[in-house]
């Protein structure tokens, strides 16, 4: 097996970013929420404003994995932070090393783009996951849960009479 590489994405990595986001949609069992399209994955990624960055990990020219994330803002520490949307190997090849290489390049990236804090959300059944996260020194908060609004009920929220 060749030794793979991360780098950051470019536009000719959408395709491959975008069928393994599809992939992780069906590990996750929420192919149902996914109506990402590959324009609107280029759009964020490399569109006049983007909202996001993504590493990929190549092997053998193969886009093999990827890391999609964004710069949040902490209040406390007054300071940028990094948050990792997606991190995602293909099943063949977790256990080889990928998903730590990709972490360590986000954590240089905070490091060099001086972020008070790298974080991320974890599934609470995906306990592989959980497991390697924490191998890597991660701590999973027990205190936070997530909080979001969508769809129709975003739309009330937004159109709500004062």
């Amino acid at each position: 097996m060749s030794a793979a590489s991360i780098r950051a994405a470019t536009p000719a990595d959408v395709g491959a970013v975008f069928a393994l986001m599809y992939e992780l949609a069906e590990f996750e069992k929420l192919t149902h929420l996914f109506v990402a399209t590959e324009s609107s994955l280029h759009d964020a990624l490399f569109g006049a404003r983007p909202a996001a960055e993504a590493l990929v990990a190549e092997q053998a020219g193969e886009v093999v994995g990827y890391a999609l994330f964004f710069h949040n803002f902490s209040t406390f520490l007054a300071k940028r932070g990094l948050y990792l949307e997606d991190l995602y190997v293909r099943p063949a090849l977790r256990g080889s090393g990928l998903g730590t290489k990709l972490l360590k390049k986000l954590a240089a990236l905070a490091v060099e783009r001086q972020c008070g804090r790298f974080e991320w959300s974890v599934l609470d059944w995906n306990q592989n996951a959980i497991d390697f996260y924490e191998k890597m020194g991660a701590t999973v908060l027990p205190d936070w849960r997530v909080v979001r609004v969508t769809g129709d009920s975003l739309n009330r929220l937004a159109n709500a009479a004062d």
